[in-house]
């Protein structure tokens, strides 16, 4: 990853994946983001363009395909070195990233941003280290959870983020607003009591992850407000901060064991998964005004559903009535946190 710029990663949920666009477009009307335009700016005959109809099934695809393959790198072929994962996707997005601002117009956001010191302190390092820790939590859960209950988890972010902005004074409450965070926590609730594969590491892991993104997009209001970047013009700065975070983390984390792994894995493994992450960030470029925001969330409300559905044929979960009763009330809560938030 987000992301949400990002909403985003999410390796990015995200928080993903590198970058998990939808759920930033969910928040752009209550918490805007780096994705959402906040401040008036003349339109750019550069900036790309791509219809609904073509570039939201690629987003679904390359999401999907993202959060599939991180899972089957970590579960099937028990590659369970989720720093390294993410630090590896980073260091990939940080050198594309580069090579794009030289060949193409992708990353011409750049120009625009006034990059110092004072900013890469103030406000590039702190939003970086909430960015790895979310990205890096949001990984380790694969190793405990199964990805349609991740999934599910995931449906609490915007609660999350509501708490928080009410927390700092970002956004005022209001009874509409909270009978939407008691429907998603309702739903998360029951999905989380019909879990069959519960396991206490795994929820608490995620649930970090969640605070971390949340925190992150909170922080992105407080400290960036009135910047625009777009998710790679993000993954521009926040991708070599994060992977040197992570490259120091690592050797606490997990040491030189993913090293020693690589030649199990291969390269063409590594550099395929790299490249589905960057290229589903490219693809939110394409997706930002591609349609409007509760367009793109019911698309991301969609590529979650067939998320959970992949996590049952592809990786054999189980799910229960409850869980799907549960998840339904979540989503429904989400469309409507939307709704909420374009009135």
């Amino acid at each position: 990853m987000a992301p949400h710029e990002e909403k985003t990663n999410e390796s990015a949920e995200e928080h993903v994946p590198m970058l998990e666009v939808h759920q930033e477009k969910d928040q752009d009307d209550l918490l805007p983001s780096p994705v959402s335009t906040v401040q008036a700016r003349p339109a750019s005959s550069n900036k790309p363009k791509m219809s609904a109809a073509m570039i939201i099934p690629i987003w679904i695809v390359l999401s999907s395909a993202v959060i599939i393959y991180n899972n089957y790198l970590y579960n099937t072929l028990e590659f369970r070195y989720p720093v390294f994962l993410v630090t590896w996707h980073l260091t990939f997005a940080a050198i594309g990233t580069r090579v794009l601002a030289r060949t193409t117009h992708l990353v011409d956001g750049a120009k625009d941003v006034n990059m110092n010191k004072d900013m890469f302190l103030k406000s590039i390092l702190p939003i970086g280290l909430l960015f790895s820790g979310s990205l890096i939590l949001s990984n380790t859960a694969y190793l405990y959870l199964s990805v349609a209950y991740i999934q599910m988890l995931k449906a609490f972010n915007p609660v999350a983020i509501l708490l928080i902005s009410w927390t700092f004074r970002i956004q005022d409450p209001n009874k509409r607003l909270a009978m939407i965070v008691l429907m998603i926590s309702s739903g998360v609730a029951l999905a989380s009591r019909g879990e069959l594969r519960f396991n206490l590491i795994g929820f608490l892991t995620q649930a970090a992850a969640v605070a971390f993104e949340a925190s992150r997009l909170v922080m992105i209001e407080i400290l960036l407000h009135g910047l625009k970047m777009n998710p790679l013009v993000s993954l521009h700065y926040y991708a070599p901060v994060c992977a040197l975070i992570n490259l120091a983390v690592l050797p606490f984390t997990e040491g030189l064991a993913p090293f020693y792994e690589l030649a199990r894995i291969g390269p063409l493994i590594l550099l395929s998964n790299a490249v589905i992450a960057f290229l589903l960030n490219i693809a939110a470029v394409f997706l930002v005004g591609a349609g409007s925001g509760l367009v793109l969330t019911l698309a991301g409300v969609f590529k979650d559903i067939l998320l959970v559905t992949g996590s049952v044929l592809i990786f054999s979960a189980q799910i229960t009535p409850l869980q799907v009763l549960g998840y339904s009330i979540a989503l429904v809560g989400l469309v409507l946190y939307k709704t909420a938030g374009s009135k």
